[in-house]
């Protein structure tokens, strides 16, 4: 059984996403709901999800939460907090359960230094006090940024989503490749195997394109501090959830199959404590 460590689903009806800011995004610009999630998931035995926020918003983190209160695939909700806010624990503390993880959207700071500013520091630490985990959305820039706040704070686990997005579609390979060696040296740090076919040419991109990034994840990290996930519905701009799964085994087909068991399943038990089966 697998679990898909990231995904989204979103009501345009309720709220705005503000990132799909053009005519690239026009061909998700609807609401998804679980209900398109369902098949994809059936077919390829994936037993538990964990969605994660679109919007920095509390009421979305809300709705998320209500989501995976219901007898369904959802086991966990990446949600959006201010990490800055003073209040951020009382506010963590009122939120239902659900709750694995809060993510920001860092990549959209002009700041590349917005992860090591103190108030920012002093949130994430409130994130480890009440057990959370953070997702890091990054890109190379802000790679270094996310070094050092994660090294500062060894208590918190942190998960780099989309393994901060190199430029595939270009070919670039330093200094992201360097830079997310270095931290995944930290032991406190994994990362999820998610979203690189969208930082491919979306139209013409080839798997053996993208398979050098994903095994460097899995080199650096190694499959115990590695997630799959699909990072539906975005991922239909450049693939179908087929198709990711299929990239995702090929990328994993050196491995054992515990290994493989890791990274398509038991990294995102570990590290976001949530399970394939409810209790």
């Amino acid at each position: 059984m697998r679990i898909d460590a990231h995904h989204h689903l979103w009501d345009l009806g309720g709220r705005d996403q503000p990132w799909m800011d053009g005519p690239w995004a026009d061909p998700i610009r609807r609401s998804y709901a679980l209900p398109d999630l369902a098949p994809h998931l059936a077919e390829h035995d994936v037993a538990g999800t964990v969605v994660v926020q679109s919007s920095s918003s509390y009421e979305e983190t809300a709705e998320l939460l209500a989501v995976a209160a219901e007898d369904g695939p959802v086991r966990g909700v990446v949600g959006w907090a201010d990490l800055t806010d003073p209040a951020l624990a009382d506010i963590l503390a009122a939120l239902p359960a659900g709750l694995v993880g809060i993510r920001h959207q860092v990549q959209d700071e002009p700041d590349p230094d917005w992860l090591t500013r103190p108030e920012v520091l002093r949130g994430l630490g409130v994130l480890a006090d009440a057990g959370l985990v953070y997702d890091l959305l990054v890109t190379p820039r802000e790679l270094p940024a996310a070094h050092a706040a994660a090294r500062a704070l060894p208590e918190l686990a942190f998960v780099l989503d989309h393994a901060a997005k190199p430029a595939v579609a270009k070919g670039d390979w330093q200094p992201w490749a360097d830079r997310v060696a270095a931290l995944a040296g930290l032991p406190n740090v994994s990362c999820k195997l998610s979203g690189l076919v969208t930082e491919a040419d979306w139209a013409a991109w080839r798997p053996q394109q993208i398979l050098p990034y994903a095994r460097h994840v899995l080199d650096a990290f190694g499959p115990e501090r590695v997630l799959f996930g699909s990072d539906w519905p975005v991922c239909t701009l450049a693939a179908d959830y087929e198709d990711v799964v299929a990239l995702a085994d090929s990328a994993t087909g050196r491995l054992s199959e515990a290994e493989r068991a890791a990274v398509f399943g038991g990294t995102a038990v570990r590290v976001y404590g949530v399970g394939a089966e409810r209790v």
